[in-house]
């Protein structure tokens, strides 16, 4: 593979430029996460709380993420624990938090554990959700003259190390008959990714909803091509072991995820009333948030981390190994904890369609 421009790990150390902060296009936080940390901290604990009495779960999010998605389902009203909640750039610092402890449970993208994993971090995977993947785009400039994935060779390419995109871009080279060292690879958080790619210096850029949304409303995108048929659709809450086998902590991960199913089935009824506060929740404009609820956000069904979803991580698994992109194959079989998957439908279940708001 032809080297990086930008390291993931230096990329997780920059902060935004002034420059960038004077583009039109917001940027904010998305669940499928990156690679390393966005602000150079990984996000914040000692954050606000929900509910009330024992135990205490640590909860680990991203902005828009699952506290949003609670909050406005109703479900923080009657929370007989209490929630800590805790800010993260991206999935792989969240997962950093949970392997430490600091973090009893967190929602992430298919693609973070794989590294955790690879890593040999101390997490479980223990709740699903299967979701459409066409806000998993690679993206051009309007006036590019790419036309299909296979013209990508030669091309310079933005990603965020370690991300969903990651392996949409892999997965999506592959199809096309094309590997990572066809192309040059410039690993890059969202906020460097946009500079870049705004400014010509990439050729395409593969990233996830919001940004996807954003990128063609704001900063003349189109998509090239994009996850669907590519890419498993699934995301996870992954639980810290410790948690897990703390008796209270256990009944309370049980009881919050049966909440977030019952979130995520609101926001399938409610789409435009979702749209609304996730805009709110992350300063996206509202246009753009419905496109990304479009997408993909709305159309997520709740599943098991089954056989079928463990031999579909698996795949990304090897893909990286083979790679060399993670340090080591593993069984991803050996990060699931599948005691919450009781009366959830099969990880094959088709995502929804989205529907009319009510």
């Amino acid at each position: 593979m032809r080297r990086a421009s930008i390291t993931g790990r230096a990329a997780g150390r920059r902060r935004p430029s002034l420059a960038l902060a004077a583009l039109p296009l917001v940027l904010v936080l998305a669940s499928c996460g990156g690679a390393s940390r966005a602000d150079g901290t990984g996000g914040g604990l000692g954050g606000r709380t929900d509910g009330k009495g024992s135990p205490t779960l640590n909860v680990g999010d991203q902005k828009g993420g699952s506290e949003a998605m609670l909050r406005a389902a109703g479900e923080l009203d009657d929370l007989p624990y209490t929630i800590k909640w805790s800010t993260f750039t991206s999935g792989p610092p969240l997962l950093e938090a949970v392997n430490a402890g600091a973090v009893d449970v967190g929602a992430v993208g298919n693609t973070p554990p794989v590294f955790a994993g690879a890593a040999r971090s101390k997490i479980k995977v223990i709740a699903g959700s299967h979701s459409r993947s066409d806000g998993e785009a690679i993206l051009v400039k309007k006036d590019s003259p790419l036309r299909s994935p296979a013209e990508l060779k030669g091309k310079s390419i933005a990603v965020a190390q370690g991300s969903s995109a990651h392996y949409q871009l892999i997965a999506s080279l592959q199809a096309a008959g094309l590997s990572p060292k066809d192309v040059t690879l410039n690993y890059l958080q969202p906020a460097d990714a946009l500079a870049a790619f705004t400014r010509g210096k990439v050729d395409a850029w593969a990233v996830w909803d919001p940004y996807t949304s954003q990128a063609l409303d704001q900063a003349g995108a189109r998509i090239l091509t994009t996850g669907q048929g590519l890419v498993n659709g699934l995301s996870f809450q992954v639980a810290a072991p410790a948690a897990l086998d703390d008796g209270a902590k256990s009944a309370a991960l049980k009881d919050y995820t049966a909440r977030l199913r019952r979130a995520q089935n609101w926001v399938f009824r409610h789409p435009a009333a979702w749209a609304k506060t996730w805009a709110k929740a992350t300063g996206l404009p509202e246009g753009v948030a419905r496109d990304a609820v479009q997408r993909t956000r709305g159309t997520a069904v709740p599943v098991a981390v089954d056989r079928a979803a463990i031999g579909s991580e698996q795949r990304i698994v090897d893909a990286f190994a083979a790679l060399k992109l993670i340090p080591r194959s593993f069984d991803f079989g050996e990060l699931v904890d599948p005691r919450f998957n009781g009366g959830l439908p099969p990880s094959g279940t088709a995502p929804r369609t989205y529907g009319k708001a009510q």
